[in-house]
């Protein structure tokens, strides 16, 4: 009799509904050499779950970077008629190199309920923001991190480590970092750059507390 009664509140039971959550598309920016390649690697390593919007260049591949998984690597006239056929969610020219994010890379991945994470440049980021404002889509799923690092003292010091660009060139990044950072107001958040491990646990707890917000998700039934 007690399998009986226990079969029977079984069925009896209704299903659970869980929660349903948008997609984030969750977008950082930082100068050159503000740390935010390393951070975004960081953070897919945490989060596997999270896709990386993989975006355009004419750029040279630097060593150990592999096209499709970097970036997409486009000549000029490839990226030419990408442009001319409105395929760039946003798009711009940085120290005479051209980069830009296909909308149905992010896009695509947003209706499959994937998290998203782009990395781009302070110019790409103020035209995303412009068009989020215009496609409700866009606009429900996006959060702006600005990652800075503490002082110019500090970017220089980290370019210079990195070994890539003359002294020349690393100038002309330090002015053009100077305008940049006076963008940061633009953002949804600041992240004054710290440890690479602190840097990660803020930036996680951004993404926790933005995939809480009542717009985002929906209670399960009771």
């Amino acid at each position: 009799m007690m399998k009986v009664e226990t079969s029977r509140l079984t069925m009896e039971s209704p299903a659970k509904t869980l929660p349903i959550i948008s997609p984030l598309l969750v977008l950082i920016s930082a100068p050159s050499g503000g740390g935010k390649t390393t951070l975004c690697q960081q953070l897919l390593i945490a989060r596997p779950q999270m896709a990386r919007a993989v975006t355009c260049t004419t750029r040279s591949p630097r060593p150990g970077e592999r096209d499709g998984v970097d970036y997409f690597f486009l000549d000029a006239d490839a990226f030419l008629k990408r442009l001319q056929a409105g395929n760039f969610l946003e798009h711009a020219t940085v120290y005479g190199n051209s980069y830009g994010t296909l909308k149905g890379e992010v896009l695509g991945k947003l209706r499959q309920g994937k998290d998203v994470l782009l990395n781009v440049d302070v110019q790409g980021a103020a035209t995303i923001r412009q068009r989020a404002e215009e496609d409700p889509e866009l606009k429900r799923a996006l959060v702006s991190v600005f990652l800075t690092p503490p002082s110019l003292e500090v970017l220089e010091e980290r370019l210079r480590r990195r070994g890539t660009d003359t002294q020349a060139a690393i100038q002309k990044r330090l002015g053009v970092a100077r305008q940049e950072i006076a963008q940061w107001k633009n953002f949804d958040y600041l992240l004054i750059s710290s440890t690479i491990s602190e840097d990660l646990r803020r930036l996680q707890a951004i993404v926790e507390s933005e995939k809480m917000r009542p717009s985002r998700v929906q209670a399960p039934e009771f």
